[in-house]
This record gives C-alpha cells, structure tokens and sequence, in this order.
C-alpha cells in the first residue's frame, strides 16, 4: 500500500511540476449508462488524496439514469441513506484537458481495488471478470474500434444538422469512404488524435465511414482491458470537447439518421495463456468455435448491455454491417462475431454488435463472459454465415423484452455477478419507461 501511494504521489507532483498552471482536476468515473460522474478536486487536495486521505462519493452516483436522475432500485436510492462509498485514483491517468477554456487536468477514479467495492460498477464489474479468466490462466488482449459522427455545433429545431464540410454544404457532396473526406476535416481529426494520445490513448487507424461527417477511430490492442476499455471511455469525453472548441458537436449516439448507417463499437478479443500462446489457435482452432459458440449462446441475453438505450436498438434494422441475428463468419462484415484474416499467432474475434453509446467496461466484461461460457462448455457452434446465409439465433429488438432475458440467465447472473444484473436491469427498464413519458408530434399527427 505504501509503494502504491508513493507511485500516485510521484505522479501528481510530476504533473504538477510540468502544468503549473493547473489549479483543479476532475476526477471522474463512468456510470451505468457510460456517462462521466466525479468531482472537480483542488490539485493541492488530489496531492493528499494520493498520500492515503479517503476519496469518497455517493455510492449511489452509479445508478443514475441517462438524464441523471436517480430510479428506485431495490433499496438503493431512497431506502439506504445515500451512503458514500470509498474510491481510489487509477494509476497513470493523471493527464492535462486541453479543451476547456481554464487550464485543468483529469483523472480516472474507481471503486475496484478498494477495502468496499461497489458491486454494480461497470469498471468493477470488469475487474471481477479479468480476474477471475486470469485466475483460469486465460489472458485476454483488447482493441476497441469507435464510430461516430459529426454534427454542426448549432441544432435547428432541436435536430441534428449535417457538419459543415469546408469545400460544400451539401451532406451529398462528402465522399464516402475516401481518404478526401479526413483531408476536409484534418484540423478537426488531427487535434482528437492529439489530444488522445496526451491522455496516454495510442490511436492508429482513422476511417471516413459511410454517414455523412462519420468517422471511425482504431485503439491499439492491448493485455490490460481496464486500461483498453478506459482509452475508449476517455477518447469519447476528450472527442466532444475538441468538436465543441472546432464548432462542430461530436456524438457516438448510434443511430442519429435512419437514413443512414448507425455508429458501432467494435471490439477484438484474443486470448492466451501465461507463457504467450494464442489459446484460441489450439488444436485446429477448436477453442476458436467453442469460444464464439459461447458468445453467441449468451449475446441475446446481453441486448441492455449491447444495446443501452431506445435509440440503439434502431441500429438493429438490417443497415449495412449491422446484425439481425446472433450469428458469426469468418470475414464477413454482416455477422456479430466476426473472424478477421489473421496468422495463428494473432486469431481472435470482432464483436461488432455493441452500438458506440454502449458502456465499454460492460461491452467488454459481456464478451468476456460469452468466450469463458463457451470454452467452459466445449460446444460446437452453429453454422458460419460463409456456408449459410440464414444462420443465426433472433435477439430481443427492444428493451423490455432484452431486460426480462437478461435479468434469467444463470450464466450472466454468475459471470457478471447477480447484484449487478439485477441493478442494471432494473436501472435500464426505468431508464425506458421515463423515456415514455412525453408525447411527440408524431403522436398527435396519428392520433389526434
């Protein structure tokens, strides 16, 4: 404990000494619905808190909705006093913000690691799962891809409107996946990858996507998927700010235009034992099929997680590389676990279904739990979308019903920890029902 408290000291002073125009740092955590939540702490008292002092918040500010209001779950909320629950700072997360007008720095908090921690965490949540495939001898290694768009700063009408493309104002006039589209925007794109890599996010690839100002940004993979899923968590706050300073809006909703393709979050999982080996590669590649067997078997339980929000499930029409069924193939785009080309060393899986408004923490930690069920079981998959196109098992296409299927499954109620499935379905059904609760003009032009 006392080296672990030295190395967070040296890390704040260090910060110190290079930003001493810093005066405040945020300390922030993500919810259930993967919105940030914390404080914004004098540096001199974060100075303290790295020495030992206590760091404590509502244990309760996990559970806000997407609106931030707290729901009755259970006896949390209103029947527990509130209480506040003990947080530690994460270790090399300590970066300078260079979108806001005042200079100030940020850093990742959490409850995993603590005497306490707080069981429906999504970071905690992870933490329990990583440790216990590690336990196991299975290491997995992360990279996350992210879709999002660009608007125009300004709404009209409280609709998004197309970002302005310096050369035209007309949405149809951005080439679709063509390398002209990241030149037209390059100011805009080259400041998120710099500010990125600042908060310590290694950035690789950038695609212009089929939307209109869609873009696609690529992580680097990585042995440590806390750290992979709090570059995806990090790049998506640090991404709106820099849009907002370009006058532009940056958003990872997934499904802003029904004309248009929705925006994913895609994630690559590969596993392998302690001396290195690719387990999935094992034995002609058998663990591989039990591996995506399993995820499969699990993935129409896990639509609240894949799918967080009403809006979401509207990605899952039939659109282009967006799954209906829960299905998979070896290079192909169309199915949810994807097989890439790959030499043994390197096999591994895309998930592709997680909409890029997801929760990364629980994205990763539901995948996780879908390959450790199929290697545990050891059975065959389905057939591959390659030898039939029609192959796949149905998932729920809206939240109450993906809500009950969640809420029964003994497999995720033991992988991902019964308290946590119950508080997140229940936080994701009230989340829905409040969304219900206003009348739209469209409703008064069917029904008046």
């Amino acid at each position: 404990m006392k080296s672990h408290s030295s190395t967070l000291l040296a890390e704040v002073r260090t910060f110190r000494q290079n930003h001493p125009d810093v005066r405040y740092v945020d300390l922030i955590c993500l919810d259930i619905p993967g919105r940030f939540y914390g404080k914004r702490y004098p540096v001199e008292m974060l100075e303290k808190v790295a020495a030992g002092s206590p760091l404590k918040l509502p244990q309760n500010a996990v559970l806000l909705g997407a609106q931030g209001g707290l729901f009755k779950i259970g006896d949390y909320c209103f029947h527990d006093g509130d209480p506040d629950a003990n947080r530690r700072l994460v270790p090399g997360t300590l970066k300078p913000v260079s979108w806001e007008a005042q200079p100030l720095g940020q850093m990742l908090i959490t409850s995993d690691g603590t005497e306490a921690p707080i069981e429906f965490e999504p970071r905690e949540v992870l933490a329990k799962v990583l440790e216990r495939l590690h336990r196991k001898g299975i290491h997995p290694v992360v990279a996350f891809e992210l879709e999002f768009y660009l608007f125009d700063r300004k709404l009209a009408d409280g609709l998004p409107q197309f970002a302005r493309d310096p050369l035209s104002d007309d949405p149809d006039d951005q080439p679709t996946l063509h390398i002209e589209r990241l030149s037209r925007f390059a100011p805009v794109l080259d400041d998120m990858v710099q500010t990125a890599q600042a908060q310590g996010i290694d950035i690789t690839v950038i695609t212009a996507e089929l939307g209109p100002g869609q873009f696609e940004i690529n992580f680097g993979h990585l042995d440590d998927g806390l750290r992979a899923a709090d570059w995806a968590a990090l790049f998506c706050r640090s991404t709106r700010g820099v849009a907002l300073k370009h006058g532009y809006r940056a958003s990872f909703m997934a499904k802003p235009y029904l004309q248009h393709p929705g925006s994913g979050m895609h994630v690559h999982v590969s596993l392998y034992d302690a001396a290195g080996n690719n387990l999935l590669a094992a034995h002609q590649q058998q663990p591989l099929r039990h591996a995506v067997a399993g995820c499969l078997e699990l993935l129409p339980h896990c639509m609240p997680i894949f799918s967080p929000n009403h809006n979401a499930f509207r990605r899952l029409g039939g659109t282009v590389n967006a799954a209906t069924k829960a299905c998979w193939g070896y290079e192909d785009r169309d199915a949810c676990v994807r097989i890439p080309e790959s030499d043994p060393r390197n096999l591994r899986i895309e998930h592709r279904l997680a909409s890029a408004d997801a929760n990364p923490y629980l994205v990763l930690a539901a995948i996780l739990v879908g390959l450790e069920h199929g290697l545990d079981a050891a059975r065959e998959p389905i057939a591959p979308l390659n030898e039939d196109r029609d192959s796949g098992h149905h998932f729920p296409l809206e939240m109450l019903e993906a809500v009950r299927a969640m809420q029964q499954q003994p497999a995720l109620r033991e992988g991902l920890g019964a308290e946590f499935v119950d508080v997140y379905c229940e936080n994701k059904r009230q989340d829905h029902l409040a969304f219900q609760q206003e009348i739209n003009a469209r409703e008064y032009r069917w029904y008046l």
